[in-house]
């Protein structure tokens, strides 16, 4: 994945809003993470990218097409894919932190009010405290 910082307090001063674009080639995606504290909001000007999270037990697939809107809250896992073998995906990136937060995970379940993943098959998930 390439990724262009385009706002932020680095190029232009900003304080509260980072937004930059990333380019995901065919046939690539990211590993499962989330953002920490970090809102972040997804713009789709090329490309079909999809994101994937969980709903309970049952993984989730967000099919996009140019100019979609994604919105990803804090703490939540997911992941982005690029299943096309052709077409690179190109999202600009809108985030409500400076720091580009990214925790990698084992998995997408979200344990707690803090996505840390899920040590062993039998640890309980968030909807089951």
């Amino acid at each position: 994945m390439q990724r262009r910082e385009a706002i932020s307090g680095r190029t232009v001063g900003s304080q509260k809003i980072w937004m930059g674009e990333t380019i995901v080639p065919p046939t690539t995606g990211s590993g499962n993470h989330h953002h920490g504290e970090s809102e972040t909001g997804i713009y789709v000007v090329e490309g079909h990218p999809e994101f994937v999270f969980l709903d309970g037990d049952d993984e989730v697939r967000i099919v996009t097409s140019p100019g979609d809107y994604v919105f990803v809250p804090p703490w939540v896992p997911h992941r982005e894919e690029n299943p096309d073998d052709s077409t690179p995906a190109v999202v600009v990136i809108a985030r409500s932190t400076q720091e580009a937060i990214v925790v990698n995970l084992d998995d997408l379940v979200w344990v707690g009010p803090v996505a840390v993943g899920r040590a062993s098959s039998d640890q309980r998930t968030w909807h089951e405290y």
